[in-house]
């Protein structure tokens, strides 16, 4: 296969020419594709510069030997909490108390969850933010530090999410949301349901990104269909566009009236977020939203990961190879399906560039150890993340037996996994 021409889809990444004339070119020898190919694959700055046949790219910068991973998009979080993350270790009767909410400590866990979440794949995360209050907009500023301190290793955008934006009590709401946009939020988002007036609600919300041409991303349980109604019919048309989640009360309502709900979204071109990892509030439904459903009613569908080791969900991983592993095992979708939600359908939910590996296209890509995407989605241990064109993140696991034979007790060494004929990459 001669090396693909480049093609240069719409590049609004920051800092792609900075890239470019810093990072020498490098090379990703022996990758394996989903469709089966051996190839390598050269980056320049941002951009995949050339795909070829396994050993037919030359360059003068560094060689990754790939061979043994699979080669994909990169995941992208379209769901995620940086304000509460990694605050479960002080819940509970044992716990030393609540968390601080202190600047400084808000934005060190928000950090480090989207550091976590990086070296699972996701280079591009949404953190969802509480404004309001008597914290007022200190923890958004917090998450926007931490944004600015991931510069180069992983784009982290911000929702505001205030409390009230309706009656007396939601003037200051309303206002501090406008502010919120002004100090550098990018999209606007809230719980509707937390508000007296959910509608009053959501038309506010709705005014305030028309204002400052911002996405719209409101956290719904959608367990009322009149109300999702309203919402499909306020939002239809809403331009960047409109995304809703978890919807995991969709769920629960019968089948035909939760597929007219299903029709509804699809004719506004609202986008649904579900979370098959369990939800983020301790409140909501523990099942996901019915994806099959939504699928074929039009809805996109993304998966995100929601709460990360918080009060909601203590044990959240944040791994988006894990959501695509349950939409695959428990929602009957086809691994390509699965991981499609957290990669390239979750990209277009953040408003980013469709990802392919492709010359012409972003190079943002995951490795992952293993023959194809089923093992892959299986056993997901072993992983390198890249970023605008340049590896941000990595983890080698190595599986060791002891010997069964009879002088195991004459030493400690264990054998490695690997097969024999795997190269000199990397070990799994």
């Amino acid at each position: 296969m001669p090396d693909s021409r480049p093609r240069r889809p719409d590049d609004d990444t920051p800092g792609s020419a900075e890239a470019a004339t810093t990072d020498p070119a490098l090379v990703l020898s022996g990758a394996r594709l989903t469709d089966g190919r051996a190839v390598d694959v050269r980056l320049s700055g941002s951009r995949i510069e050339a795909v070829g046949t396994a050993g037919s790219l030359t360059t003068r910068g560094p060689r990754i030997d790939l061979r043994g991973y699979l080669l994909l998009p990169a995941p992208a979080e379209p769901h995620a909490h940086g304000d509460t993350a990694l605050t479960a270790d002080g819940a509970g009767p044992d716990g030393p108390g609540p968390a601080s909410r202190r600047a400084e400590d808000i934005q060190r866990r928000a950090t480090e969850a989207a550091l976590l979440q990086l070296g699972h794949g996701a280079t591009s995360l949404r953190a969802h933010v509480r404004i309001g209050d008597v914290q007022g907009l200190a923890a958004l500023e917090a998450v926007l530090q931490a944004r600015r301190a991931l510069h180069g290793l992983a784009d982290l955008t911000a929702v505001a999410v205030p409390r009230l934006l309706t009656g007396i009590a939601g003037a200051d709401g309303l206002a501090m949301l406008r502010d919120a946009v002004r100090m550098g939020a990018a999209v606007v988002g809230g719980c509707p349901g937390l508000d007296p007036d959910p509608t009053g609600y959501t038309a506010a919300v709705l005014e305030v990104a028309a204002e400052h041409g911002c996405p719209v991303d409101l956290h719904t349980d959608s367990d009322d269909p009149a109300r999702l109604a309203r919402l499909a019919a306020m939002a239809g048309g809403l331009r960047p566009g409109v995304t809703i989640g978890p919807c995991a009360g969709l769920a629960h309502l019968p089948l035909e009236t939760a597929s007219r709900a299903a029709d509804q979204l699809a004719a506004a071109g609202i986008t649904v977020v579900c979370l098959p990892q369990g939800g983020c509030t301790g409140s909501e439904h523990r099942t996901s939203a019915p994806v099959r459903l939504l699928r074929s009613a039009g809805v996109r569908v993304a998966a995100g990961s929601g709460a990360l080791r918080d009060a909601a969900n203590p044990v959240g991983r944040g791994d988006p190879l894990e959501a695509a592993y349950l939409l695959a095992s428990q929602h009957g979708l086809r691994p390509e399906h699965a991981y499609a939600m957290v990669s390239t359908t979750a990209r277009a939910a953040l408003g980013l560039p469709d990802v392919r590996v492709e010359a012409g296209f972003p190079a943002e890509l995951l490795a992952v150890r293993g023959e194809g995407l089923p093992a892959v989605l299986s056993l997901a241990y072993s992983r390198i993340v890249i970023h605008r064109g340049r590896i941000v993140a990595r983890t080698s696991a190595v599986r060791e037996y002891r010997d069964s034979g009879p002088d195991t007790a004459a030493g400690p060494d264990l054998p490695r996994q690997g097969r024999p004929d795997s190269g000199a990459g990397p070990k799994s």
